[in-house]
């Protein structure tokens, strides 16, 4: 979900005027993401979570990641204003940069998600959030990431002028090797690029389906999870 961080902290009107026309053209509100993302949360993600955990959605945009999943607890995060205007009741919102988790204490998260993030992002802003993860997340919290694979998505990976960064699952598992985790799981082809891009109907039997088979047509974005490096102090609060 975009413009999850600039490097710069402060926010001018411009920028937000900025993020206001993305919502309104390449991000629309589509009331199929809302299908997907419902279907993704039960028959996915939500098994992923604790009961008892508290869920992070990184550049949470309309917050569909946040609104669909089951947590004790849920923060969304993105620079934009708006996402309060989409929260659902019981979703925390905080409205700053990606790489800013200083609202977060310590290892208060037990899964932290974005989805289609990282590619907006510039290197090093990418990698000061992981800094902060590596911080905020508890001794069994996990980072998973959805996004666009650029070795089968080459072709519409520069259509979103917003993005910024390639990443291929192979590189993107190196990067975070680099910065400090272990990753844990790598789906190379995942999803569909998006529904506004060629993917399947949006359905829930077919989400299910498309899950569930090893075959996956139209599979560009990527599915990658990774957790901190175990530390010492880490292990022994396991």
């Amino acid at each position: 979900m975009p413009f999850g961080g600039p490097t710069a902290l402060d926010k001018t009107d411009e920028d937000a005027t900025a993020q206001d026309a993305y919502h309104e053209t390449r991000f629309a509100a589509d009331p199929r993401r809302d299908v997907l993302w419902h279907t993704l949360c039960r028959h996915f993600f939500d098994a992923r979570v604790p009961s008892d955990g508290a869920v992070l959605d990184l550049g949470a945009g309309q917050c569909q990641f946040a609104n669909n999943i089951t947590a004790r607890r849920r923060v969304a995060l993105d620079l934009w204003p708006g996402v309060a205007d989409h929260a659902a009741e019981g979703v925390e919102t905080l409205v700053g940069p990606a790489d800013d988790l200083s609202a977060l204490d310590d290892a208060s998260i037990d899964f932290a998600f974005a989805s289609n993030l990282l590619e907006h992002l510039p290197k090093d802003v990418i990698a000061g959030l992981l800094d902060g993860l590596t911080r905020v997340l508890s001794p069994r919290g996990t980072l998973t990431l959805l996004q666009p694979n650029y070795r089968y998505a080459y072709a519409e990976y520069f259509d979103d002028y917003t993005h910024e960064t390639i990443f291929s699952h192979v590189s993107l598992a190196d990067f975070l090797e680099v910065h400090g985790f272990e990753v844990l799981e790598v789906r190379p082809r995942f999803m569909p690029l998006s529904i506004k891009q060629g993917g399947l109907p949006v359905h829930p039997w077919l989400i299910r389906a498309y899950l569930a088979s090893p075959i996956k047509p139209m599979g560009k974005q990527m599915l990658v999870v990774a957790r901190p490096r175990a530390a010492p102090e880490r292990l022994t609060q396991r």
